[in-house]
């Protein structure tokens, strides 16, 4: 099995490489900082393929896609989950660029991912195409308009790819992740529930990814929670989270 993970040097991106390494798959991990990523193919000698670079430079994304099917052949899953989260607040300026960096990661460097390697895998009729999303873009969360701004994006843009490639041998998934146990939750100052280790998680995407399960919120949990918070009306859901604290700013 080869499987391509951008983001895959830290927190649920490194996990699922571990998963899938474990297993012995071949694996092309993308992330910003490759010492990390030489960490992890000596760790696992022979099955790791490291590019270091950021999922906003296209060309860069098109170089390693091309090098890992020349040397290694079509991935079988892409997994998107290079991501970034940070308080935002509209009325200040500075944080403009946060809402750009936010955007710019979580929903184009998505498409970016992705769009190297959808030709291979339609002339091969096979692949799977998954992007990590995230139950924040359920709804508007206070404070963080940029996050949940992007992961509702990234939840119709997985919707809009799912679609087109129907019929091709290509299916997109698309993962909604609850709080998952990560550098990137552990600044949050407000209580998580259900939330996953980082490993447990990665075991139940690979699982629903196996499956091939269009639409997953793991855990099933936040799913029901996500649920209710989209039946709210506008007025209540306004009244219950208009004092809900925020996470920190400016940390990207």
């Amino acid at each position: 099995m080869k499987v391509v993970i951008s983001g895959a040097s830290g927190g649920l991106g490194l996990a699922l490489a571990r998963h899938y390494l474990e297993r012995g798959a071949i694996v092309a991990a993308f992330a910003r900082r490759g010492e990390l990523l030489q960490v992890l193919a000596a760790e696992f000698p022979d099955q790791v393929y490291c590019y270091a670079l950021d999922v906003r430079d296209a060309p860069a994304v098109q170089h390693a896609a091309n090098d890992f099917i020349a040397r290694a052949g079509c991935p079988n899953v892409v997994i998107a989950n290079a991501g970034v989260s940070t308080g935002t607040l509209t009325e200040y300026a500075e944080d403009l660029d946060a809402f750009q960096q936010v955007m710019d990661i979580n929903v184009l460097g998505m498409v970016k991912t992705f769009q190297p390697f959808i030709a291979a895998m339609r002339a091969t009729r096979q692949g799977t195409l998954v992007g990590i999303a995230s139950v924040a873009g359920f709804r508007g969360l206070p404070g963080a308009g940029a996050y949940s701004a992007s992961k509702a994006a990234a939840i119709s843009y997985l919707e809009s790819l799912r679609v087109e490639l129907r019929g091709s041998g290509v299916k997109a998934v698309t993962i909604c992740p609850g709080y998952i146990g990560t550098p990137m939750t552990a600044i949050n100052p407000y209580p998580m529930p259900f939330m996953l280790e980082a490993d447990e998680a990665a075991r139940r995407i690979a699982r629903a990814i196996e499956r091939q399960t269009a639409f997953t919120v793991i855990p099933w949990q936040m799913g029901l929670a996500g649920r209710m918070l989209r039946l709210l009306p506008r007025w209540l859901y306004d009244r219950l989270f208009a004092k809900a604290p925020h996470k920190p700013r400016n940390l990207i």
